[in-house]
């Protein structure tokens, strides 16, 4: 087995959904591997050449006309590392194509997170409840009774998610309890590091509700300045605006006559952009269709993170072949990086030939660290068996 199909066979071992299996048994099937392999292997190419031209190119005829424009050096081995040139600028290309994946291997393979916040006593703990089907938080009546973040593993339509029930936050300078403070700026770095903000308010609250919310996202940099339409979301997340108690909304007189198509909702903010839902953690109204969207926000994070089709090429290359760790993706992007600063130096002549083919060196090297040392005998193997 080589590198990647052992971290495949780990990622199986400690599976516990179906979309890391499936991910892992792809790993482990080698495609990962070999994409790295092949594009380490026209890096060795490309050193070779480029090695061929530095140590050969005066005495050898390896100047074949390709149409490279180095009229002001001239000399032997252009022709050559003309070809090395494009071969090395098409495989950056790939490189990036393969990174734009908006991280949706190692989303799958260490969990999509979902952040419930709100102001205090909105039902964030019994929601939270609710989706782990069991008391994972304490719930009371008392405004605040949740001070520290209490996450939950859960496995939603197939993808590991880690849903975070947070502190209540209140308008800024509304409270002086130092613990409940603290408890708000934990809240505030959960939203900041969640894929999926879910942002709770009280039905018959919703105004006050929405100024803590727009503050808090505020703060945690997910509400970013947008053009003429106002604040946007930023990034990849997908926000939830959830107003939960709508029970209380309805007539007591006959709760069994009431459901949840009779209620009409208060008017959620606009500017959040967010789909917009009522629910009542006491009777589940309204909990299916939420479940549902959040169940599909956090497969869609997943299965295609950007919707860009760049990214989809890429998967198609490598046979769908994805990077699930951040070993993977720091190294292939310093062997993107390497291979920029070539295209730089290969167009500047002569002068510049050594330090270009170190960064060939260099780019070959970071792929070997996932896949396995490069040596320099695989160097001299092209070499001489192409010139």
């Amino acid at each position: 087995l080589g590198l990647t199909e052992v971290e495949a066979l780990a990622d199986l071992i400690t599976a516990d959904t179906s979309a890391q299996r499936k991910q892992a048994l792809r790993q482990f099937d080698g495609r990962l591997g070999r994409l790295y392999e092949g594009w380490r292997a026209e890096l060795t190419k490309c050193l070779a050449h480029a090695e061929a031209v530095i140590d050969f190119g005066d005495d050898e005829d390896l100047d074949e006309d390709d149409g490279t424009d180095f009229s002001a050096e001239g000399g032997g081995g252009m022709g050559v590392w003309g070809n090395i040139a494009p071969a090395a600028s098409d495989l950056q290309e790939r490189m990036e194509r393969h990174l734009a994946d908006a991280n949706r291997g190692e989303l799958t393979r260490d969990g999509v997170k979902v952040a419930i916040v709100g102001p205090p006593n909105t039902g964030k703990s019994s929601f939270l409840n609710v989706l782990s089907d069991r008391d994972a938080a304490i719930v009371s009546p008392v405004a605040g009774t949740t001070r520290d973040v209490v996450e939950v593993t859960l496995d939603l339509g197939g993808v590991r998610c880690t849903i975070s029930d947070t502190a209540g936050v209140r308008e800024e300078g509304t409270t002086d309890d130092l613990i409940e403070v603290e408890g708000m700026k934990r809240a505030k770095r959960a939203a900041a590091d969640a894929h999926v903000i879910v942002c709770m308010v009280d039905a018959t609250d919703v105004d006050d509700g929405t100024v803590a919310v727009r503050e808090l996202l505020q703060d945690a940099n997910v509400l970013e300045k947008g053009g003429e339409g106002g604040p946007v979301i930023g990034g990849e997340r997908s926000v939830l605006f959830v107003m939960n108690k709508i029970d209380l909304l309805r007539p007591a007189a006959e709760p069994s006559d009431a459901n949840e198509a009779e209620v009409t909702l208060p008017a959620a903010p606009e500017d959040l952009g967010a789909d917009t839902f009522g629910i009542s953690c006491d009777t589940n109204a309204g909990m299916d269709d939420l479940l549902q969207k959040l169940t599909g926000s956090v497969v869609a994070r997943v299965a295609s993170a950007s919707g860009d089709s760049d990214a989809d090429a890429s998967a198609v290359e490598g046979e769908g072949a994805v990077i699930t760790r951040a070993r993977h993706r720091r190294h292939v992007e310093a062997a993107a990086q390497a291979l920029e600063r070539f295209d730089v130096l290969s167009g500047q002549g002569y002068v510049a030939l050594d330090m270009a083919a170190e960064e060939l060196r260099l780019a070959a090297s970071e792929l070997g660290r996932i896949t396995g040392a490069i040596d320099v005998e695989d160097v001299l193997d092209v070499l001489f068996a192409d010139f």
